[in-house]
């Protein structure tokens, strides 16, 4: 005999009704546990991607990064790497009104030693644009430098920063490191490590106009 309920339907028939009503919950549920799982990864995966490309930045090329870029070259003067004590000195204020690049180096330093051919090239050429180079010898002695500059035929103007406070200013963190300054006297870009010719070119425009 049919067992019926308080509604009139059979025992089996309510039950399968139950199972009918509940099954739909459970899918639902399982939609949404699936969406967040997918923004889940989504945010993640861009966080990944963010990092990764921060870290294939180099830092070196991030402007906004080096707070000389954009402001006035720090003033200095320093006397000149010679033989002699009385050999004189070099003031960057004499270089206003024209564009100038600043070569910091050190007569240990290997990269020194490969870049130094390249300066002394361009001297000749920077001469005719009107444009000043100076290099400063940086944690050195004085023989050192001396040394370095004949040894390698440079003849455009060197100074000794014997105290290293003008390595400070510029914010100078190892040799080689060229810094590019406009006839505004503003500094415009900075090269850390060894010039090559391609470079040398890339910042050279932008002070040459």
């Amino acid at each position: 005999m049919e067992v019926k309920d308080r509604a009139g339907l059979p025992e089996q028939t309510a039950a399968d009704s139950e199972k009918r009503v509940e099954k739909p919950k459970r899918k639902g549920s399982r939609k949404r546990s699936i969406t967040i799982f997918a923004i889940v990864s989504l945010v993640n995966v861009g966080l990944l991607v963010f990092l990764w490309t921060q870290l294939l930045t180099p830092a070196s090329n991030t402007k906004s990064q080096d707070p000389l870029i954009g402001h006035a070259a720090p003033n200095f003067t320093l006397a000149l790497l010679g033989s002699r004590p009385t050999a004189g000195s070099i003031s960057t204020a004499s270089y206003k009104g024209k564009p100038f690049i600043v070569n910091f180096w050190n007569s240990t330093c290997g990269p020194c030693i490969d870049e130094a051919p390249l300066l002394q090239q361009q001297w000749t050429q920077l001469q005719k644009q009107g444009i000043g180079l100076i290099g400063v010898d940086f944690q050195d002695t004085t023989s050192g430098g001396l040394g370095f500059l004949q040894k390698y035929g440079i003849t455009y103007p060197n100074v000794m920063d014997s105290s290293g406070s003008t390595a400070i200013n510029y914010g100078v963190t190892g040799t080689p490191e060229t810094l590019f300054i406009n006839r505004q006297g503003i500094v415009v870009s900075r090269v850390s490590g060894e010039l090559s010719p391609q470079t040398w070119q890339q910042n050279l425009q932008l002070i040459s106009h």
